[in-house]
């Protein structure tokens, strides 16, 4: 892996602009177009372990993953002979099979307080059914959620703060109606006090609290001691629900996710990403009374044409299968720290203020003298500085996420010689954007 500037990906450069002739902006979801980090968005051809090449062949250790399901690596061949074996019997039933209750017995054996879960295709998915389970049940309206968690584009969580701790959201996406936004309350991330007052104000109409337990989408935030314990009493106290968003964490930090590293269990988790390996699968699940209220059983209705289709559930399968083994997540916390700290030295030799943190499979980086706790903290930090950082190691062969609100991934393909090659681009980079 040399140097591959701009001018080595013309390819891309026009594929994107055929893109854009036909797709919104040239993209399918935003944050690839690339506009936080400037150029065009490269466009893939495969994937491979730890590494993935471009259309114009250039090849970069990749630290985005595909923002997390990749934990095993890239086309890892037990995964990928079970999808060609599944794919051989039929594309889609949309009926029942058996592999989907195989996943659910992993995921029912992995997850402390989980009796049900209820397979969906995609994280937002996850989060809307969960909080539509969690009216229902309780007779509420209102989710507390936190500025800067991300859950999914579901119209009542698309919201931004006003001034002001504790506040009620104002759309933060054209086509959400205000009514919508009204039913979410805000709090800063790590902030019992403003939750607490929140609760006090309209705690009976409160029917759920919804918290990424580690925060990926402000960058790479850790809950304070006692915060999400705090949040666990708190709903105990007034009859909420607290949900957890293990989209981003489940099975990637832990094989209990990060609340099994807590010692916190939720009334529902969602999951996504790991589960599915890399196809269009998620879930959520909880506790069997709770479950019990969804349809067919119960009054609360979710439904999916694509739910536990059987391509993504083998590839969940084997996946989960390879996570399971002995030593897997240990050997995720050595290459996820090790590159926490290669990338603190590189920054502070070029004179660059950096704050990071890993934890199992999943780090991040804020270039920033003050510790990140909150979304404030992580609007405050060197976004221009992140944008150079990024080009520069896109160019050494380092595919980073395009924006400095995400979280990075590290797999089990990622070698000595994968991640070295990281960690001596940094050093470069972090010069570079100095100088």
């Amino acid at each position: 892996m040399g140097i591959s500037t701009s001018e080595g990906r013309s390819r891309s450069a026009a594929l994107y602009r055929r893109a854009c002739e036909v797709l919104v902006g040239g993209v399918n979801s935003p944050v690839r177009a690339f506009r936080a980090v400037g150029g065009d968005p490269v466009f893939v051809e495969r994937a491979e372990g730890a590494y993935i090449v471009d259309v114009d062949g250039n090849r970069y250790v990749d630290l985005v993953g595909s923002w997390g399901p990749a934990i095993v690596g890239h086309a890892h061949p037990r995964v990928v002979e079970a999808v060609q074996a599944a794919a051989g019997k039929g594309l889609s039933f949309g009926a029942c099979c058996e592999a989907e209750a195989r996943l659910a017995e992993m995921i029912v054996g992995a997850v402390n307080g989980v009796d049900k879960v209820r397979l969906v295709s995609s994280g937002t998915e996850a989060t809307m059914s969960a909080l539509r389970l969690a009216r229902a049940a309780t007779g509420r309206t209102k989710t507390i959620k936190f500025l800067g968690c991300y859950h999914g584009h579901v119209d009542s969580l698309l919201v931004a703060a006003g001034s002001g701790a504790v506040t009620f959201g104002e759309p933060d996406s054209a086509g959400v109606p205000p009514a919508f936004a009204g039913t979410t309350l805000l709090a800063p991330y790590n902030d019992l006090v403003a939750v607490g007052r929140i609760l006090d104000e309209q705690g009976d109409d409160v029917a759920a609290i919804i918290v990424e337990p580690v925060a990926g989408n402000m960058g790479f935030v850790r809950p304070d001691a006692g915060f999400l314990e705090g949040l666990r009493g708190l709903c105990d106290r007034l009859g909420s629900l607290l949900i957890f968003d293990e989209v981003m964490t489940g099975f990637r930090v832990a094989w209990g996710g990060y609340q099994m590293l807590a010692g916190v269990t939720p009334d529902l988790t969602c999951w996504g990403k790991v589960i599915g390996g890399g196809m269009p699968v998620a879930a959520y699940g909880g506790a069997d009374a709770l479950m019990s209220q969804l349809s067919p059983l119960g009054p609360t209705y979710q439904a999916g044409t694509l739910s536990g289709s059987p391509l993504g559930m083998v590839a969940g399968i084997e996946t989960l299968g390879i996570c399971g083994g002995g030593g897997f997540y240990d050997d995720l916390y050595a290459k996820a720290g090790r590159l926490a700290d290669g990338l603190s030295r590189a920054a502070e030799e070029a004179g660059v203020s950096l704050r990071t943190g890993a934890c199992g499979g999943m780090f991040g980086m804020a270039l920033s003298e003050n510790p990140v706790r909150n979304f404030d903290d992580a609007q405050a930090c060197d976004h221009d500085c992140y944008a150079a950082f990024f080009r520069c190691m896109l160019d050494r062969g380092v595919w980073l996420p395009p924006s400095g609100y995400e979280a990075m991934f590290v797999s089990a393909a990622h070698d000595d010689a994968a991640l070295g090659h990281v960690l001596d681009a940094a050093a470069e980079s972090f010069r570079s954007c100095r100088s």
